[in-house]
């Protein structure tokens, strides 16, 4: 009996998704022209075999061939997340929280994105991360523990919005 590979779906925002596709269109219609162009210029200098020119528009060529592929793999098992889903009482995927940390009375804001998307310098941290996957579900007034391996943090959850708000 074959069994099929579990794929993992890939939790996304609408916002991640239009900047994926824009992206992929961006290497399919600009970069791999302008790459191409690149390979021509060094075939057209003769002897490719110390051609640093051409040796560095195939790897520029394998590495926008790889993002493209990379990008149709995500949007392929894509589940999109969208602002209108759920009530907006409880920290779900795609919306902005904001949070004290209980020990040092820090209040931070984050988006809950899916793992694709993350960016913790944007302050976009993922629903599978520790902090991530600990708010989810809970209500503003709510305090939160999170295990990590420094120990256990507690965040109190100030605010819920939506990301439109």
């Amino acid at each position: 009996m074959d069994s099929q590979p579990v794929v993992k779906k890939n939790i996304i925002t609408y916002e991640g998704v239009q900047k994926l596709e824009a992206e992929l269109e961006e290497l399919k219609t600009v970069k791999r022209k302008e790459v191409a162009k690149k390979i021509q210029e060094a075939r057209e200098q003769g002897d490719l075999s110390e051609n640093a020119e051409y040796d560095a528009a195939k790897a520029e060529q394998a590495e926008y061939e790889a993002r493209i592929g990379e990008i149709e793999a995500i949007l392929k098992h894509a589940e999109v997340v969208t602002d209108d889903e759920g009530d907006g009482n409880k920290v779900r995927i795609g919306c902005k929280v904001k949070i004290m940390d209980m020990e040092f009375k820090d209040e931070m804001e984050y988006r809950i994105v899916g793992s694709t998307e993350a960016n913790s310098l944007k302050g976009k941290i993922s629903n599978e991360s520790p902090v991530g996957k600990a708010l989810l579900g809970h209500k503003k007034g709510d305090t939160v523990k999170v295990e990590t391996k420094a120990g256990v943090l507690k965040y109190k959850v100030l605010e819920i919005s939506k990301t439109g708000e």
